[in-house]
């Protein structure tokens, strides 16, 4: 009895041990993050920005890895199965983390069941733009055109599934319109489409298409957002330009695998809130057209939740089902 005894206590303290000292010596080499889109997109942009301070503030190098494709599934689900030792994280969004997993019949991971989630870092609106050529000045001329002309605009988004997808569905819906879907591989190839008139619109996340929106090379006609954004307060939202309720937008935030030290994870959320609530990472979003937000884990975690219910339900309607 005392033998089983003192081998339990010290079973108990070799794993205390452990955790203490995955959390004592991390990290021990670089850090990957995996960002699931090509790079020149929001995630992307938002990635890098944290990602340089996130090094110098843990001491080793955080190298941003891009694999896009499938609407960010591809390089979520290599998250997922990478080993679970800190050292590989990914930038989770509401594309991958809610509306992919909603929307794909194939998604190989589970958002909640596969991911220690660490905290949110930014949000940031979709803002409507369309090509200069369009003659529209606002969402109500916009569908004035959509509607004369049904099935001809085309639309860009980051690829099918992806948040810009379904934030257009949900106008087409709204409105009544059939603009045509035309998925490219992120932001930054969909934001290239619209530049070069390839399609007419495209409702982007604010980071990626707020400096040519600024630029004039695309005119803006609305905000997904409830409320408007400071980047461009004269700027409408879509619920001002005549469909009340609609409200879209996209989160990011850091995420680890399954199964990653609790010690790890506690040291990650430290810094990442530190840094995404500092004055100098706050001025950078803005710059960016995004917004510092932080949650904890369980609160990460309750929003995942929610908006799988509402996106599931919103994509249900669309009749949206990919595999």
């Amino acid at each position: 009895m005392f033998m089983k005894m003192r081998m339990l206590v010290l079973g108990l303290c070799v794993g205390c041990s452990s955790l203490w000292a995955a959390g004592v010596s991390y990290p021990n080499k670089p850090i990957r993050l995996i960002v699931a889109f090509p790079p020149g997109g929001s995630t992307d942009i938002i990635a890098r920005l944290v990602a340089q301070r996130l090094g110098e503030q843990l001491g080793q190098q955080v190298i941003v890895d891009n694999r896009g494709g499938a609407g960010g599934t591809l390089g979520t689900e290599i998250a997922a199965r990478a080993a679970p030792d800190g050292h590989t994280l990914t930038m989770g969004t509401t594309s991958t983390h809610v509306i992919a997993p909603a929307a794909y019949t194939t998604v190989k991971y589970d958002p909640l069941k596969d991911f220690e989630p660490i905290t949110l870092v930014a949000s940031t609106p979709y803002l409507l733009v369309v090509h200069p050529g369009v003659k529209a000045s606002s969402v109500k001329e916009f569908v004035a055109v959509a509607k004369s002309q049904p099935g001809k605009l085309n639309y860009a988004s980051a690829g099918t599934g992806s948040t810009t997808h379904l934030a257009m569905e949900m106008l087409n819906a709204a409105a009544g319109m059939n603009v045509v879907h035309v998925p490219y591989g992120g932001n930054g190839p969909a934001g290239t489409a619209v530049l070069g008139g390839q399609v007419q619109a495209l409702f982007g996340s604010m980071p990626a298409v707020l400096p040519h929106a600024q630029a004039a090379r695309v005119r803006p006609l609305a905000v997904g957002t409830d409320k408007r954004s400071p980047a461009l307060p004269n700027v409408p939202t879509v619920a001002e330009s005549g469909y009340p309720g609609f409200e879209v937008s996209l989160w990011l935030g850091f995420f680890a695998p399954k199964g990653t030290a609790k010690p790890i994870l506690a040291r990650l959320e430290k810094e990442l809130t530190a840094i995404a609530n500092s004055p100098e990472m706050g001025a950078l979003f803005e710059k960016n057209g995004a917004s510092p937000l932080t949650t904890t884990p369980n609160e990460l975690t309750q929003l995942m939740g929610r908006e799988l219910q509402k996106y599931g339900k919103v994509i249900k309607a669309a009749g949206i089902q990919l595999k």
